[in-house]
């Protein structure tokens, strides 16, 4: 029986500092560490010219790292087709935080970091270096921008595309944030991509909130670490994913 709304994975690419591989990532969600401080901080992401490379904050590097990953068996002309949902719940903020510290101290704005800080910065940026004509949606919703951004990419899979990349990623708050208690306590800089298809097993149900699991992650690796160890359920916020029998 097929169920309407399920979902699968057809590839997926993550990448953190110290993170890269798939068994780097096992490792990892089963017994996460902090930071050490010496990770290299970003991605090579060579498959971008240089001179925009040096515009892109490691954030931003870490997006479109994962993005070409996912896609890095496709041709031009699937990659050009496929809708691109990029979820995150506060975007490149440091960029965001520069620029009202530069107001503040009634500096010029750099025209180039405004265009960066915008929340579909880098979906746009991915879109315009693989020249895709598909549909490009930047969503947020919170600790649960991917669940959001799932949610998205089920109505396009529904509408008629064949696949959808969605990428998520985020980072820690800037400084500036440091008493706002937002912050999880093992969060690292991460990027996420997930290229789906309708008819798989994987669903997402919105239920009443619950009881957010005590491991210190953030739910899009929390949401990761289900994915890839066979576990039948998570439960976290006000969403359950599952696996359709």
């Amino acid at each position: 029986m097929t169920v309407v709304n399920a979902l699968q994975i057809v590839r997926w690419a993550a990448w953190a500092p110290g993170l890269d591989a798939a068994a780097d990532w096992a490792e990892w969600l089963a017994a996460p560490t902090p930071l050490r401080g010496d990770e290299v901080a970003a991605p090579p992401l060579a498959e971008v010219p240089a001179m925009v490379r040096r515009r892109i904050d490691p954030l931003g590097r870490m997006a479109l790292q994962v993005a070409y990953r996912a896609q890095d068996d496709l041709t031009p002309e699937a990659v050009q087709a496929m809708p691109l949902v990029f979820a995150s719940r506060w975007g490149e903020l440091d960029r965001s935080v520069a620029l009202l510290q530069d107001l503040a101290r009634q500096q010029p704005l750099s025209p180039t970091a405004f265009s960066h800080s915008v929340h579909n910065a880098i979906g746009a940026l991915y879109s315009i270096q693989r020249g895709v004509r598909a549909n490009l949606s930047a969503v947020a919703a919170g600790a649960y921008s991917l669940e959001a951004g799932w949610i998205e990419a089920l109505g396009l899979l529904r509408e008629g595309a064949s696949e959808v990349l969605l990428v998520a990623f985020d980072a820690p708050l800037p400084a500036a944030y440091a008493a706002s208690g937002l912050d999880a306590a093992r969060m690292r800089p991460h990027a996420l991509a997930l290229r789906l298809r309708l008819g798989g097993s994987l669903q997402l149900q919105a239920e009443p909130k619950t009881t957010e699991p005590d491991d210190g992650l953030p739910p899009a690796l929390r949401a990761l670490r289900f994915f890839t160890d066979g576990e039948a359920e998570l439960r976290q916020g006000p969403w359950r994913w599952s696996r359709a029998c």
